[in-house]
């Protein structure tokens, strides 16, 4: 019986060692391209006129837009470098400019996920649950990221420029978790308690806002070893809070 419950912690401790040791090793990626404004093909609203595609060029206290033609997957970018459109940015301003520039692109997203809140509905005669055990997965989804140009008012009466960023993105998830295992939630099968390694798939929705990430996961459980058949959650749905890191 100590080997199982060795074998079961050792089961445990991996992945949260190996998530901890990817969450330390990637948190310098947080600074990536994706966080900044940078160079680059934008939707930009920068009037009351619909967005259109433009390429930003970036100054120091401006910047030079340049309308860009649609192009297909590995042709370059075809710009209208005649219709140059310059947009003075400075750090400060005496009088605010009432309005907002605005700036979107669409990205492909990989993420870590980690899942501390997991909410179950009721089933077989047991109450709904709210699990905290660990839980992690890898999301792959589309995301959108936007940035916005405005500038506020200061106490000593001048605007100072702000540049704010969220993105949001939608996709699948896979990874692992732990799950109490007893004779509750096993219909009698198991006389003892312990903790089981479940493979766990869904979609999620996922926020950014500056470089904090948040979202809503709908899962499924599958739990990995010869009482998956018993188990009363095998396959039934759960919402969860996750929170996530960008790897790309």
């Amino acid at each position: 019986m100590q080997k199982l419950y060795l074998l079961i912690e050792i089961k445990l401790i991996l992945p949260v060692l190996l998530a901890t040791m990817l969450f330390t090793s990637c948190t310098s990626l947080q600074e990536s391209s994706k966080y900044s404004f940078s160079e680059g093909i934008y939707k930009a609203k920068i009037s009351r006129e619909p967005a259109a595609k433009v390429y930003v060029d970036m100054g120091e206290e401006s910047l030079r837009l340049y309308p860009a033609q649609d192009y297909t997957r590995g042709q370059a970018v075809q710009l209208d470098t005649t219709s140059k459109i310059t947009l003075a940015i400075p750090e400060e301003l005496d009088a605010a400019p009432g309005h907002t520039y605005t700036f979107s692109k669409p990205s492909f997203d990989l993420d870590v996920l980690t899942i501390p809140f997991k909410y179950r509905p009721g089933t077989a005669g047991i109450p709904n649950q709210l699990n905290t055990t660990f839980q992690g997965a890898l999301f792959i989804g589309a995301r959108r990221d936007v940035f916005r140009i405005n500038y506020k008012a200061t106490p000593v009466g001048n605007h100072r420029r702000f540049l704010n960023h969220f993105g949001y993105s939608f996709g699948l998830f896979s990874g692992i978790g732990a799950t109490t295992v007893n004779e509750a939630v096993t219909g009698g099968q198991v006389g003892y308690e312990y903790e089981g390694v479940v493979l766990l798939n869904g979609v999620a929705g996922i926020v950014g806002i500056n470089n904090f990430t948040f979202g809503l996961a709908l899962g499924f459980d599958h739990l990995l070893d010869k009482y998956r058949h018993d188990w009363v959650y095998q396959r039934k749905p759960w919402l969860g809070l996750a929170f996530g890191l960008n790897l790309n």
